[in-house]
């Protein structure tokens, strides 16, 4: 891989390359001493022009356990609070050798601009932008569900036939985006549930099944794996609806929605949880629950990622 941008454009192939290299840098994290030598001399940038400190944790633990150097770039209290543009960011950064950047930015397109421009050489990993994609967190969430739903027999394994429900603040959500389009690469059935208010203009168009109504998708969908969304109050600046304790009643994963869920069928929540409103304590602490799983698995695909992306020489050709 050049870049890893988002997940509309990977394929089937494409996609299951990337989880079963994730499966061998878990297996590498099992051992003493975790570190590989794989990318020892190149270095990776954080650029991230927002606030995530899991994500820049996870991308960090990633590349140092692969020996490369990281640099942490933020952008407030640096010269892009002063008025400096992502062009003069990406040159400064291609003056100091970067091999590989992991850029979160708040503008949708930004990666793909960076990665198409001639400011930089280096590879772009996409860690969220806007409310466009966030591919490395859908990456995560498909490794997830394949060791949950086929244990060690999950290598080389698609997602065939399993049925997703993603559920709540749809319209603020990069992850609800990419999982979408990596799911369908895999051969899953995903639906979308939440009030008319929290739906992505156009979503009727894309390949998903939209419900209203949590308790008649869980009827009719019958899910293998339930994901919950944060509601995105930082980027609300309307009523998307009532009142939380309405939210809750209606689209929240509560302890009788959870009762109802068959035996095989995990709860996902990419995180932070806003327990009591979109997931119950019980749902979020039970055994169905995969969300610590998620951040441990965060790390083995985002070390796939850096792999792919940098272990090679760079070429012009994608």
């Amino acid at each position: 891989m050049r870049h890893l941008l988002d997940t509309r454009s990977l394929s089937r192939d494409d996609a299951i390359l990337i989880l079963d290299t994730a499966e061998e840098m878990a297996a590498t994290q099992q051992r003493e001493i975790k570190k590989l030598p794989t990318l020892r001399g190149k270095t990776v940038v954080n650029l991230f022009f927002e606030d995530s400190t899991r994500t820049r944790i996870s991308f960090e633990a990633a590349a140092k356990r692969l020996s490369a150097d990281v640099i942490n770039f933020s952008a407030k209290g640096s010269s892009v609070s002063k008025g400096e543009s992502l062009k003069d960011t990406a040159q400064t950064l291609q003056a100091i050798g970067a091999d590989g950047v992991v850029i979160r930015h708040p503008a949708s397109g930004a990666p793909a601009k960076l990665a198409a421009s001639n400011w930089i050489d280096a590879g772009v990993l996409n860690a969220g932008d806007g409310t466009h994609e966030h591919p490395t967190q859908a990456l995560l969430d498909a490794f997830t569900m394949r060791r949950r739903l086929y244990g060690d027999a999950s290598r080389g394994r698609d997602l065939d036939g399993v049925s997703v429900v993603i559920v709540g603040d749809v319209a603020h959500s990069r992850v609800a985006r990419s999982n979408l389009w990596l799911l369908n690469a895999l051969g899953a059935h995903v639906s979308f549930v939440a009030p008319e208010t929290l739906l992505p203009y156009g979503a009727r168009d894309w390949p998903v099944t939209v419900h209203h109504s949590f308790d008649t998708a869980l009827r009719e969908e019958r899910p293998d794996v339930v994901m919950m969304l944060r509601i995105q109050s930082e980027r609300m600046h309307a009523a998307f609806f009532p009142n939380e304790r309405e939210y809750a009643r209606i689209w929240g994963l509560d302890e009788r929605r959870l009762e109802s869920l068959s035996d095989r069928a995990i709860v996902m929540h990419p995180g932070p949880m806003n327990r009591g409103l979109e997931i119950s304590s019980r749902a979020a602490d039970s055994e169905r629950s995969t969300v610590l799983e998620q951040v441990a698995n965060g790390v083995s695909v985002r070390m796939a990622a850096l792999y792919l992306l940098l272990s090679g020489e760079r070429t012009e050709q994608a």
